[in-house]
């Protein structure tokens, strides 16, 4: 159990061992949408549009979710650097209770107010349903998800990616083997349809959390769960909740986002709303690397910056900065080499094929810069400095985004909209490394 690697191994190495259990981890992840959406889009357009729809309240619950874990991740990491392991366990044990409170919150909510969510953007009744018979079902396992990706956060903070990695694939083979089985009704299975595929994933996020559980009972981790650490305490709440909370927003301004481009598409055409929905389960696949990257040097950026070794967290974020930059590269030859087999996958219409190529095209062009503003708000993160994380966020979102978007649909329509996305990521990308360096002034350092 000892963690002194995170500050001895050699910095390329070690970042490319704590993050590439994490790229394959995060493919797993993205595929969870992308094998429900390659088999929902088997039914209809209604059906693929619906779980368009849903997507962004499904971001949020993981928002609010991952985001207080990366807190817990954070406090963890700095607490473990600094030697302090009864903190580190406080961190853990409190966090993990208040993620569960947080699930059970979001189950409730999001489940009531669905029907006035999709009343304000649902072309019609029909998507409407089966909107409803997928969210209904897949809301149900919120608890599931904020308790396996907390216990996956304190995994990750005493550097057992692979752990991470193992349960991932796990929760993943067993939707990706229900989804057809559930959805079309194979074998002993009743055909369920949209319903099969809520069922099919929440059931793969249950297995990946047990598997955590059993990973925790029986090998050795650092960091331990303790019944007398469980009751919230303020002094640890106020570690845990500003980067919590800041994470959390960073990650749930997609769906403010999304929602919100919606609103403008919607007024050029209902096909467009179903390409924004297509790109952006392509988006979490093409951005994976890139944030597996980042979701392996937070905890190093933590550690070392809990035992002092300043200098070591500056080669560690230059170094993810690189890498990140280098597999978006790889993300925008694909998206021009083979923009139509990719948007293919989830829609057969030709026009809305075009369209979408039209966008891939466009979108693509910021994918290289928006690395910047991904590594510094990452690497904020993993340092607890959540604030200036968020700001970045806003910025990338909201601030520059919407506005951008609204204004250039104007003069280019739907086309606008795409050109949106290079531009925002270029002038966020300066603002963010202006951010970052003012907020994560480490001087000189050991």
């Amino acid at each position: 159990m000892d963690q002194t690697f995170m500050k001895e191994k050699k910095v390329l190495p070690l970042v490319l061992s704590m993050s590439l259990p994490m790229v394959l981890s995060m493919a797993v992840n993205s595929l969870y949408n992308i094998v429900d959406s390659y088999f929902v889009a088997k039914l209809s357009e209604d059906a693929m549009t619906a779980l368009a729809l849903v997507f962004p309240i499904q971001n949020l619950i993981n928002a609010i979710a991952i985001g207080f874990a990366i807190g817990i991740n954070a406090c963890a990491s700095y607490f473990l650097g600094a030697g302090e392991k009864n903190q580190a366990d406080m961190a853990a044990s409190q966090g993990i209770f208040l993620n569960f409170l947080h699930g059970v919150f979001m189950t409730i909510l999001c489940i009531a107010a669905m029907p006035l969510f999709l009343r304000m953007f649902s072309p019609g009744e029909v998507v409407q349903e089966l909107a409803l018979a997928y969210s209904c079902r897949a809301f149900l396992f919120s608890v599931m998800i904020t308790l396996g990706i907390s216990l996956e956060k304190i995994f990750q903070a005493a550097g057992r990616m692979k752990t991470s990695m193992f349960s991932m694939i796990c929760g993943f083979a067993v939707n990706m083997i229900l989804d057809p089985l559930m959805i079309f009704g194979i074998g002993v299975f009743p055909a369920m349809g949209i319903r099969g595929a809520a069922y099919a994933t929440g059931i793969g996020q249950s297995i990946s959390l047990l598997v955590y559980l059993l990973f925790y009972m029986v090998t050795p981790i650092p960091v331990k769960i303790r019944r007398n650490f469980l009751r919230p305490e303020k002094e640890m709440a106020k570690r845990l909740y500003p980067v919590g909370i800041s994470a959390t927003l960073t990650m749930a301004l997609p769906s403010l986002l999304v929602s919100a481009l919606n609103g403008i598409l919607a007024g050029f055409s209902g096909a467009y709303v179903l390409v924004l929905g297509v790109y952006y389960k392509l988006q979490t696949f093409i951005y994976l690397t890139a944030n597996g990257i980042i979701q392996g040097i937070r905890p190093l950026m933590g550690y070392n910056y809990g035992a002092g070794e300043y200098r070591r967290v500056k080669r560690i974020f230059k170094t993810a900065l690189l890498l990140a930059m280098g597999v978006m590269l790889v993300g925008t030859v694909l998206s021009w080499a083979m923009p139509g087999q990719l948007m293919g996958l989830f829609t057969e219409n030709e026009e809305t094929l075009q369209r979408g190529v039209t966008a891939l095209h466009i979108i693509s062009l910021g994918f290289v810069v928006s690395a910047v503003s991904v590594t510094c708000s990452g690497a904020l993160e993993g340092l607890g400095m959540g604030k200036p994380s968020l700001l970045i966020s806003i910025l990338r979102y909201v601030l520059v985004m919407i506005p951008a978007a609204y204004c250039f649909s104007r003069f280019a329509g739907a086309n606008g909209v795409w050109a949106a996305f290079p531009f925002t990521e270029a002038v966020t990308a300066a603002c963010a490394l202006f951010i970052y360096r003012r907020a994560a002034d480490l001087g000189g350092g050991k």
